[in-house]
Parts: structure tokens; C-alpha cells; sequence
């Protein structure tokens, strides 16, 4: 197994790309924190896992909270010790264009998709460096590198999560490994909530 015994919070990890991961880096021997804000889903996926014999846990979390993200960061230690892999997933979409993005709704899509991957790690990465080692994994997109009409906010936010990445892998490196990944459109629930992968 690839990650026995690592211990891995992965954000936005009750439905898509985010829960695929859960189950992935369980099954390769990880103790995964899923984390979320349906308690439904944040259960059965951890009890799916459990159910292989796997280790797993949730917590309820909004992680664009500082208070939240301190939370979900102390739970982990208090159950596992350390914190040796963090994936930066959760995200949200904005449909508003450019002329009628709200100043509320473009907070919003930065504080869930940029400004939480900012508190964690600034949580995480002492954890990581006291023991020389850690990995840092965020979700970017190709509207990184792209834009399309009527996604301003969202294109914004993995623009800004693109330029995190870089700024965290310099400043991190040795000990962390920070890395970013760049999904095209995926069938998950989010991109259902907007009418499909065809939009």
C-alpha cells in the first residue's frame, strides 16, 4: 500500500472528485479525515469505507472558517497524531458574468476555493516541517490557465489558486511537496448544479 499508516484531511470530500479521493487513499492504507457540510453524505462515505475495514473519520467543517479550519486541523491531531498529506478539494462555482457578479458571491467563491487552502496550510505545514516531511496537494482546474464567459469568479479563483500553488512550493520546499492538479470538466455534483458537463 502506497500511503499505509500517512494520515490525509482531504476538504470537500463527501461527493465527487473529493470523495474519490477519500476512497482512493484509504484503500491504499491512508487514515482519511473526510470533511464536509452534509452529515449524510460525510457518513455514508466514511462508513462505506469502514465497512472494507479501512480507517476513516468526518467532520462537519466549513472550511473557509478560521475557526473551522483550526477545528478540523486539532481533531486530526487528537485522533491521529499528525497530519502528513493535505488535499486542498473544496471548491464551489459561480455562474454570475462579469457585469453582475456580487461583491458577496465573489468573496464567497474565494474564500471556499483560495482562502481556505491558505488557512490549512498555514495550519498543516509546521506539522509538516517539524518532522521534514508532508505533502500538499490542491485543486486547481483549467480555468487556471483559461477563462470562459460567465465564470468570472470562479476563473478568478483558480487563477489564484494556480499562483498559491506556486508561492507554497517555493516557500515550502524541502521538507513539503506541494503540487497542484487541473480537472477539466468532471460529472460531479457540483458541475450538475450548472446544468452538466455540456455547459
Amino acid at each position: 500500500m502506497k500511503l499505509k499508516d500517512k494520515v490525509a484531511i482531504i476538504t470537500g470530500s463527501t461527493s465527487g472528485m473529493g470523495r474519490a479521493t477519500a476512497r482512493l487513499f484509504a484503500r491504499e492504507g491512508a487514515k482519511v479525515i473526510v470533511t464536509g457540510r452534509n452529515e449524510v453524505r460525510a457518513k455514508e462515505v466514511v462508513d462505506q469505507l469502514k465497512s472494507e475495514g479501512l480507517e476513516a473519520m468526518y467532520l462537519l467543517v466549513d472550511t473557509s472558517n478560521p475557526k473551522d479550519a483550526k477545528l478540523l486541523v486539532d481533531k486530526a491531531l487528537e485522533a491521529y497524531g499528525t497530519v502528513d498529506i493535505l488535499v486542498n478539494n473544496a471548491g464551489t462555482l459561480s455562474m454570475a458574468a462579469l457585469q453582475d457578479v456580487t461583491l458577496e458571491e465573489w468573496n464567497n467563491v474565494f474564500n471556499v476555493n483560495v482562502t481556505a487552502a491558505l488557512y490549512l496550510t498555514q495550519l498543516v505545514a509546521p506539522i509538516m516541517k517539524a518532522k521534514g516531511k508532508g505533502v500538499i496537494i490542491n485543486t486547481a482546474s483549467v480555468a487556471s490557465f483559461a477563462a470562459h464567459h460567465g465564470f468570472a469568479a470562479y476563473v478568478s479563483s483558480k487563477h489564484a489558486m494556480a499562483g498559491l500553488t506556486k508561492s507554497m512550493a517555493w516557500e515550502l520546499d524541502p521538507e513539503i511537496r506541494v503540487n497542484a492538479i487541473a480537472p477539466g470538466a468532471i460529472h460531479t455534483a457540483m458541475v450538475d448544479s450548472i446544468g452538466g458537463p455540456a455547459v
